[in-house]
């Protein structure tokens, strides 16, 4: 049963997707409240009202329950616990098991292999010894991340052609925390597919977007991507049946690594709605973020099809001096964030030029 226009739905984070989603809500008639520990966030400047307290506070959660006929979340590092402790109260969506799954990303590649998506060789690290001896399996090359937490490029260190050894205080330098070693891919291009999936257990995929990255932050986002239509076919399918073992509802964004023939390893999933679906806002009749917004409240979900090609690119830290010529162009749509403070790797808004159809 959907939820009846006037409800209000929970968000746990105030961040700048939490603020899209605020935004959606209120298209479809829906009130929002919002968690988040900072005093005027963004999310917060949208929504009905916001909970000022940390993501695991008892009697903030408690509240939240109280107040909210459902309750998502905005980035995937709340506390699962907290998730868990919510869902005896109200309806959470996307389910704990989700984050529980994207928090690790040892855990997260187990179950990825698990269900039949190949992913790039990894081997968990918690010393240098470990390190070294999964160096010298991965010929000298690899990634470091830490296991838990870490974005935008945070808490990584890339290898290549390294002799193995020597590599006392890598671990202490990480911050001794438990590590991951992935092999490096020789890959062509980074895609990522936004797929929901709604209470009912129906599946609406958009079309996979062509990325770029660079130190570690997503810089733009193409549709259509450079990819064969097989390619773009299986992307979707691995979203698809992420969707189906994981029982979720709501958005999600899966990551991947095309290879020159053209077959995928998937990257990272990220169980909400993704800077890389940005694009959806000005090229789709039905967002990203209406899309979870759908999803979570029981409503039919809308098609996912696009209307015109385009390119979504971020505004980082000074890139906020662009916003008056930009303003200035035709065919592109500006988002900005609300955020009062521009640093340099601060994502402070985003824009879509789109590319008429004939």
């Amino acid at each position: 049963m959907s939820l009846v226009p006037g409800s209000t739905i929970g968000i746990i984070g105030g961040g700048q997707l939490g603020r899209m989603l605020a935004m959606a809500a209120a298209r479809l008639g829906y009130r929002t409240i919002v968690l988040e520990p900072q005093v005027d966030c963004p999310a917060a400047q949208v929504a009905n009202r916001q909970i000022v307290a940390a993501y695991d506070n008892p009697a903030a959660l408690a509240e939240l329950a109280a107040a909210s006929a459902v309750v998502t979340y905005e980035f995937e590092n709340v506390p699962v616990a907290a998730a868990e402790t919510l869902a005896t109260k109200v309806a959470v969506y996307p389910p704990a098991r989700a984050l529980e799954v994207a928090q690790d990303r040892v855990i997260e590649k187990h179950f990825l292999n698990g269900i039949g998506i190949p992913t790039a060789e990894f081997c968990p690290i918690d010393n240098d010894e470990q390190l070294t001896a999964a160096l010298k399996k991965f010929s000298g090359s690899g990634v470091l991340k830490t296991r838990r937490m870490g974005y935008d490029g945070k808490g990584q260190r890339v290898f290549r052609n390294m002799e193995t050894g020597g590599f006392a205080g890598t671990c202490e330098a990480m911050g001794n925390v438990p590590l991951i070693l992935e092999s490096l891919v020789a890959f062509e291009r980074e895609i990522s597919v936004i797929a929901a999936r709604g209470i009912d257990a129906s599946i609406a995929a958009y079309d996979p977007a062509e990325n770029v990255h660079r130190e570690g932050i997503l810089r733009s986002s193409t549709l259509p991507a450079a990819i064969r239509p097989d390619t773009a076919a299986a992307a979707k399918k691995a979203a698809a049946k992420i969707l189906s073992a994981l029982d979720y509802v709501g958005v999600v964004g899966v990551e991947f690594f095309v290879l020159a023939d053209g077959s995928l390893l998937a990257n990272e999933l990220a169980p909400r709605v993704h800077n890389s679906g940005h694009w959806t806002e000005a090229a789709c009749l039905v967002s990203q973020f209406e899309q979870h917004i759908r999803a979570v409240a029981g409503l039919p979900l809308g098609a996912p099809s696009r209307h015109c090609d385009c390119v979504m690119e971020n505004l980082i830290g000074d890139d906020m001096l662009q916003v008056p010529a930009l303003l200035a162009e035709p065919d592109l749509m500006l988002h900005l964030y609300g955020k009062a403070e521009s640093r340099p790797g601060r994502k402070m808004g985003h824009f879509t030029r789109i590319s008429r159809r004939a």
